[in-house]
């Protein structure tokens, strides 16, 4: 049974990295004693080993191990065997076109399906839906294909933001963008706000946080979904 996590962020405005869901991550993986980080997107460009000792620091806070999977010589065997998966932010488009390089993509999609925990923040989250074409990320570098984990019924768009009705500046919305999505594409679009996060049990899809998430569907006016309501498609 699918046991995920999909935060639209590791670090909200003035805390320190993921100490808004330290409380849920606890609970989430208190039978886990080692979780596999995948550091390939590489927020502003630091490194494997540097990332990863973001997120050790940030799991040791509840005694978790964190071990990075560029540290094994083969990826595919780490994955199968990990107790459990956190797959950080950065660039989405260097994260799919890495996770396709080392030929874990499948295999990650296999196991957390079979029941391996999965957490996942911004670039993490957007690679758990059918594809990462709401990512905001800039296209860095070309991944082999834009489809992504397909472990929800839908896409997400991490770090949601609402128009701001009194700036001067009058550019497109995010919503803007989503609806352009959906003119060629068919697929739901969560928009997650800071500080709120899916948590998936089996087919149990729930939004949690302090902050309603925003709907986009194909044929229909964008919606608002409370904390605590259930996803279904």
């Amino acid at each position: 049974m699918k046991k995920m996590i999909i935060a639209s962020t590791s670090t909200i405005h003035g805390g320190t990295y993921l100490s808004y869901i330290l409380p849920e991550l606890e609970a989430f993986f208190k039978d886990v004693a080692t979780v596999l980080f995948v550091p390939y997107a590489r927020p502003g460009g630091i490194t494997h080993d540097e990332y990863t000792a973001i997120a050790a620091k940030g799991f040791g806070t509840i005694n978790k191990k964190v071990v990075g999977l560029h540290t094994f010589e083969n990826p595919v065997a780490a994955v199968e065997n990990a107790e459990a998966i956190f797959v950080g932010g950065g660039n989405t488009f260097l994260l799919v076109s890495q996770l396709y390089r080392n030929k874990v993509m499948e295999v990650i999609r296999g196991v957390v399906n079979e029941g391996t925990p999965y957490f996942g923040t911004s670039a993490g989250s957007n690679i758990t839906g059918l594809t990462m074409q709401t990512t905001n990320d800039m296209p860095i570098i070309y991944p082999p294909s834009f489809k992504t984990l397909g472990l929800v019924p839908f896409n997400i768009n991490p770090h949601y933001i609402d128009a701001d009705t009194q700036s001067k500046h009058m550019g497109e919305t995010r919503e803007t963008r989503i609806k352009e999505f959906h003119k060629i594409n068919t697929q739901p679009v969560i928009g997650l706000r800071e500080g709120s996060w899916l948590a998936v049990n089996g087919e149990e899809i729930v939004l949690k946080g302090d902050l309603s998430a925003r709907i986009f569907e194909q044929t229909k006016e964008a919606y608002e979904i409370s904390t605590g309501a259930s996803l279904k498609f």
